[in-house]
């Protein structure tokens, strides 16, 4: 008899936590990065609590971008081009497109 190779799948083995790919993790550090200065602000101000809201939201609006994926949802028409991506990878494509400030025009040909 011969051995055969099984597919492997090694998706799933680059979690640090079960929440947490290395991506995720470093969008969430972002996140509460840009949120510590909100923290400083609101401290210097006397205000903590708020502080440790504004950061707890910036750092899970950090770790929603690096983790989630558009949903593809078949009555709403945008989704079903772009379901199942990140939503990292498309701000990333917007800020792209927007940087490159090239005018695209298609003009149907007739013959």
């Amino acid at each position: 008899m011969g051995t055969y190779y099984i597919p492997r799948n090694y998706k799933g083995e680059t979690r640090i936590l079960y929440i947490f790919t290395f991506k995720s993790l470093i969008s969430t550090s972002i996140g509460a990065g840009v949120g510590a200065l909100f923290f400083l602000g609101f401290s210097a101000l006397g205000m903590k609590i708020p502080g440790l809201i504004a950061m707890g939201i910036c750092g899970l609006l950090g770790w929603a971008i690096g983790a989630l994926k558009i949903p593809t949802i078949v009555s709403i028409p945008i989704t079903k081009r772009i379901g199942g991506e990140q939503i990292g990878e498309i701000i990333l494509r917007y800020i792209k497109f927007k940087k490159n400030r090239k005018i695209y025009t298609y003009t149907k040909e007739e013959k």
